[in-house]
């Protein structure tokens, strides 16, 4: 991974190979389903996702040996998957999402429309 000045989600990819790159895109699309309006940025040199002028729904960055997700997470949203989340890496801005493991897809599906909620009642 040696260019570090990316300008698109795309570019970002082109930057792995394989399986790491299948994952990221998997994630993608289930932003585009969850939020459709989502805006496609680059944002820390990371692929981000942006609803309104300044709220990101979410970030990843590939790793050696797991994708990151990340954005500031709510103590709600915490809370709410307390269950989902045992067992993994997480911080108050990070969930590691293990390459050997099976891509929780629920789970990442889950934290997208709890993040598209929070978004949704901080604009009312």
């Amino acid at each position: 991974m040696a260019k570090t000045n990316y300008k698109t989600i795309d570019e970002y990819h082109n930057a792995f190979a394989g399986e790491v790159v299948e994952r990221m895109q998997t994630i993608r699309e289930l932003v585009q389903k969850v939020a459709p309006n989502a805006e496609e940025v680059i944002s820390y040199q990371a692929p981000a996702f942006k609803l309104g002028d300044r709220y990101y729904l979410i970030y990843y960055c590939a790793f050696p040996k797991h994708i990151s997700i990340l954005s500031p997470w709510s103590e709600a949203m915490l809370n709410a998957l307390e269950e989902d989340l045992k067992g993994m890496k997480i911080s108050k801005s990070a969930i590691q999402l293990p390459l050997n493991k099976q891509l929780p897809l629920d789970l990442v599906e889950a934290i997208l429309k709890f993040r598209k909620a929070e978004f949704e009642a901080q604009k009312k």
